[in-house]
């Protein structure tokens, strides 16, 4: 973990802040070293510190448990499941590590599954599942493997000129002023800072976290709006424009010695790796063993909810959200005592899914050239894997035309 004693204060090159060590966050930094490696100029190579409020980068989270009896492990993608790449030069930007295999096409089985109870005969007494489709390498699904979080921290081992601060927490930003203010204290009155554009940021404790020519939020909206709320930035009230909903992730695994509801088991329903749901409830269930590369992992199922429920639900308790869950998901998977998951977790996303209103032109990034402050996220386009790249590379191009003017 970098200290922040040791974040350079080199002042010949650019100095930039990108706030939240998620995708967006870490493809920001990769695309700004890349395109000042192409520079002559060493002079105006940037500094970048990612500052991070939990311990790890890069939320494409997995979340795994070993079994003492025999050493392997159950294993959930409980954020993004996959990631799909359609524009030329995101293909581009991830075809290097589909040359190393760290990123794998999933050529899933994708199922409908409708649950007992809500099937269309009332009688029925096992879910209906019916065969939907597959998916292919044309229009292809990505993994990262071994775990979703490899590529996150393949793109942070790669970064030359980026620090990364980790379980810091940056506190709101405050009205900028060009002059240096009362509170500041001698070492701060002495630096030079030839931009007047510079944003001094701080931590929630009120340290001082340095001077920066750039400021880069990538949080959820909800959190951006929070962190930009009394600082005079510029389009504040755009931030709230996209609308967001929550996800509740639901984890169930299955004993090497346990038998598995009928659904599950090949011999006695269809063979599928994917099943959207109709449900009120469960949104997707996805076969965590079935993936590429998880060929050793124990039976491990991830289920994610609606968003419009988990959005109604997003308060309540965990405990209780669980409960709720887990019965809708015996609903759709049928098992019985004997073949009830031993393992179960819930996980809450509050800002998970975007509303896209295919009617309306994608807000795009929101700058701030007086001050040099940039909000930016996935949120900001469709809010998936390939938007935290676009609003990583409209990040960058702001920055290199202002460093050009």
């Amino acid at each position: 973990m970098t200290e922040y004693a040791s974040i350079s204060t080199d002042t010949l090159s650019s100095k930039i802040a990108i706030i939240g060590g998620g995708l967006t966050g870490l493809l920001t930094a990769t695309l700004l070293e890349r395109a000042s490696s192409q520079n002559d100029n060493q002079a105006i190579t940037p500094h970048i510190t990612i500052f991070e409020k939990s311990r790890s980068v890069g939320r494409l989270a997995t979340r795994y448990r070993t079994d003492s009896d025999t050493g392997k492990n159950w294993q959930w993608a409980f954020g993004a499941q996959f990631f799909t790449a359609k524009t030329k030069s995101f293909q581009a930007f991830v075809a290097p590590w589909l040359d190393t295999r760290l990123l794998q096409p999933w050529c899933a089985k994708v199922a409908e599954l409708t649950p007992a109870s809500e099937s269309q005969h009332n009688n029925a007494q096992s879910p209906d599942i019916k065969s939907k489709e597959q998916w292919d390498t044309v229009h292809a699904r990505y993994i990262s493997t071994p775990k979703m979080t490899s590529w996150g921290r393949e793109l942070a081992a790669a970064l030359k000129h980026t620090d990364i601060v980790f379980k810091t927490r940056v506190a709101p930003l405050v009205q900028f002023t060009q002059s240096p203010t009362q509170h500041q204290n001698e070492k701060h009155q002495n630096e030079k800072h030839q931009n007047e554009k510079q944003t001094e940021l701080f931590d929630e404790t009120g340290a001082s976290l340095g001077w920066f020519d750039w400021v880069i939020c990538t949080a959820p909206n909800g959190q951006a709006v929070e962190l930009m709320a009394e600082s005079g930035f510029s389009q504040q009230d755009n931030i709230t424009q996209p609308q967001m909903q929550a996800c509740y992730t639901l984890m169930l695994g299955w004993d090497d010695s346990q038998p598995l509801p009928g659904t599950l088991n090949n011999q006695m329903a269809p063979q599928w790796d994917v099943a959207y749901v109709n449900s009120t409830v469960l949104d997707r269930i996805f076969i965590e063993h079935h993936k590429p590369g998880h060929d050793g992992l124990l039976p491990s199922i991830t289920i994610h909810a609606r968003n419009d429920w988990s959005q109604i639900h997003v308060d309540d308790d965990i405990e209780a959200v669980k409960e709720q869950l887990l019965q809708a998901a015996k609903q759709a998977l049928g098992w019985d005592e004997n073949s009830a998951p031993s393992q179960t977790d819930c996980h809450r996303w509050r800002y998970a899914a975007t509303i896209v209103d295919t009617d309306t032109k994608a807000l795009g990034i929101l700058v701030d050239e007086s001050k040099q402050w940039i909000v930016s996220g996935d949120w900001c386009t469709k809010g998936n894997i390939e938007s935290c790249y676009q609003a990583a590379l409209q990040t960058a191009q702001t920055i290199g035309q202002a460093q050009q003017a």
